[in-house]
């Protein structure tokens, strides 16, 4: 059986924030690679300093992702071994990172995760919301239609729901959250790990109250919708409790018995009748 000479790809998960908050295994992997393919080559080469590590970087980053995967995966297919870091956390979480190793399995090229620092990780464990079961939605889409969608999901969930978010548009995600999560508890996790660590905690309209010009990297942690899970048990609920659920939610009448029939699988007529 002929050996695979091909390399290996080490994604490596850096500090996000402590610089301490690296493991022994990505340092000494950093150490023994060919290469590294940074998001940002010049935040990198701070980590690598600090290190102590002199090693070849390439940029890798989403603007440049396709074309420089080819680079790779010629340097790969060289026997290189390489390491693929972002500016901070787990490369391949709202970081690049996700065609390379694709391509990768592809070839059958082998693939070594280096665990470490993950910013929406750490904001769940400390956060006091249900950690059994999440949604990880990354950053909202800033096309209308699309972030109206991802509302309504996160409007419906039973799960917790985790949320990235830049500084300059916390105020307006903010606002979308008010007028669909009611009293719904958040937490908001902002520069992990970092000197001026904050978690803000409350509903959506008392954490718009408290935040004003910051800044750094923010995760937002969502509560579950705990009435959807009184929806699912439709069983256990007569008519007119299903109703007064959604009377409560501010909706009219016409649309609770839409809302109705579609839950229990029975038609729209019937239901008016029931409440006529």
């Amino acid at each position: 059986m002929e050996e695979n000479k091909n390399g290996k790809l080490y994604v490596v998960a850096t500090p996000i924030g402590n610089l301490e908050d690296i493991t022994l295994r990505a340092i000494r992997t950093l150490k023994e690679v060919d290469l590294i393919a940074a998001e940002d080559t010049r935040h990198t080469l701070k980590l690598l300093n600090h290190l102590e590590i002199a090693k070849p970087l390439i940029s890798y980053h989403r603007h440049n992702e396709e074309i420089k995967t080819e680079t790779l995966m010629d340097k790969l297919l060289e026997g290189k071994n390489i390491a693929l870091v972002s500016d901070a956390g787990t490369p391949g979480i709202c970081d690049p990172g996700e065609v390379i190793i694709k391509k990768c399995i592809e070839e059958n090229i082998q693939v070594i995760p280096i665990p470490g620092a993950c910013a929406m990780i750490n904001a769940l464990i400390i956060s006091g919301i249900d950690t059994k079961e999440f949604n990880f939605f990354g950053f909202l889409p800033l096309n209308k239609k699309l972030r109206k969608e991802k509302l309504e999901e996160i409007r419906i969930s039973k799960k917790t729901i985790i949320l990235y978010e830049a500084p300059h548009k916390l105020t307006t995600t903010l606002k979308d959250l008010v007028e669909i999560l009611e009293d719904r508890q958040v937490v908001l996790a902002r520069e992990l790990t970092k000197i001026h660590e904050e978690f803000i905690r409350g509903n959506s309209k008392e954490i718009m109250n408290q935040v004003e010009n910051v800044k750094g990297e923010m995760v937002l942690i969502i509560e579950g919708n705990k009435k959807m899970e009184m929806k699912n048990n439709f069983d256990n609920m007569s008519l007119e409790e299903h109703y007064k659920l959604y009377e409560e939610e501010g909706m009219e009448k016409k649309e609770i018995i839409k809302r109705i029939a579609k839950d229990r699988g029975l038609s729209k007529n019937e239901i008016y009748q029931r409440f006529i």
